[in-house]
């Protein structure tokens, strides 16, 4: 007879997305994490699927959205059952190859979804029973970039939404595209201005806005920086204010990449995972929105493809993609500094980590 461990009241449940076509992941898988004691472990798979990448939470906490990098792109639905596991509800295409991000709006009624090789973003409404309608918008990016081998054409990496708008983060050009949102409608409506702009061939990928609202930061992959943005929530405006390196001085650019950017709960501190030189680099955020770097932290992984942040702001995992593992850092609310604690488990080819909030 199987025994399930009681859940404690600090335990809060964390979803992996991986990539399976390494042959050592089936899926996506889930944990918990005890956030008064820092206690960690890995709770097994919580449902079979195709190279899930990138996940996301609804705020009912009853359903999980997956980024399916496979074929022409999809987005999974899952319900959550009481053990933690994930039932399929169904999937759905995103009309755009290679969707490698997804982000629920903060009504729950859609999920937003941005789709790398096709340059495009989605959005697909959400029945009664938590499964997925066929797409209610899709636009297709135009434009490039400077650097011809990875710019030559719109790359959409990330999409969230805030507010009455959607942004939508493009490596090929170097754009944080803006969209007017009607989440009744699923309707997106491109913004005036645009966009919010990152330094010529810096390749936007991830955003976080800053929890008490007036900025935005975003991780550019191609130059391994950070750009801070003035945001200015009425008319969705993105106003850069400036730019710094993830790395430390002296190394090569063009062997690492940023990968995941978040900010903790307080709004204190904003942290990006560094691919290459394998770290997490912590900023302290000013009252204007500038950025100081406070250190530049070893992930314990290799290649920190993504990172969760807990909800109390106490902890952070890292998801190494080519070690297999996940490290359990404490994060010190005073300085933002990171603290390893160890080695969670064993998880193949981990690329995300998402809290259940």
């Amino acid at each position: 007879m199987l025994i399930s461990t009681p859940i404690l009241a600090a335990d809060v449940t964390f979803y992996v997305g991986t990539y399976t076509k390494g042959g050592n992941s089936d899926g996506i898988y889930h944990g918990t994490l005890n956030t008064e004691t820092g206690e960690a472990k890995l709770g097994g798979l919580a449902a079979k699927a195709t190279n899930p990448s990138f996940l996301a939470v609804h705020p009912t906490k009853r359903l999980v959205y997956a980024a399916i990098e496979e074929g022409g792109g999809a987005v999974g639905a899952f319900a959550v059952e009481k053990d933690g596991t994930l039932r399929k509800l169904n999937s759905e295409s995103t009309k755009g190859a290679g969707n490698c991000h997804v982000w629920v709006d903060a009504s729950g009624r859609n999920v937003l979804a941005a789709s790398y090789g096709g340059g495009s973003i989605a959005c697909l409404p959400i029945k009664e029973d938590g499964s997925l309608g066929t797409i209610t918008a899709s636009i297709k990016h135009v434009g490039s970039g400077p650097d011809a081998g990875r710019q030559k054409e719109p790359h959409a990496h990330a999409i969230y939404d805030n507010g009455a708008f959607v942004y939508a983060c493009d490596l090929g050009t170097d754009d944080i595209f803006i969209y007017k949102f009607d989440a009744a409608k699923g309707t997106l409506t491109p913004n005036e201005p645009k966009s919010g702009r990152v330094p010529a061939g810096s390749g936007p990928r991830h955003l976080a806005f800053h929890p008490k609202g007036g900025f935005a930061f975003v991780n550019n992959e191609m130059k391994s920086s950070i750009t801070s943005f003035v945001h200015g929530a009425a008319k969705g405006v993105l106003t850069p204010i400036h730019t710094l390196s993830t790395i430390p001085e002296g190394t090569k650019p063009e062997s690492t990449s940023t990968a995941e950017i978040h900010c903790v709960p307080s709004g204190k501190f904003v942290y990006v995972s560094n691919r290459g030189h394998d770290s997490i680099a912590v900023f302290s955020i000013a009252a204007d929105g500038k950025l100081t770097n406070v250190e530049f932290a070893d992930s314990h992984v290799k290649v920190p493809r993504g990172f969760g942040i807990s909800p109390d702001g106490k902890w952070l995992i890292a998801a190494g993609q080519s070690s297999n593992d996940l490290a359990l850092h404490a994060i010190d609310a005073a300085t933002g500094k990171l603290t390893f604690k160890k080695i969670i488990g064993t998880v193949g080819m981990p690329v995300n980590v998402e809290f259940v909030r």
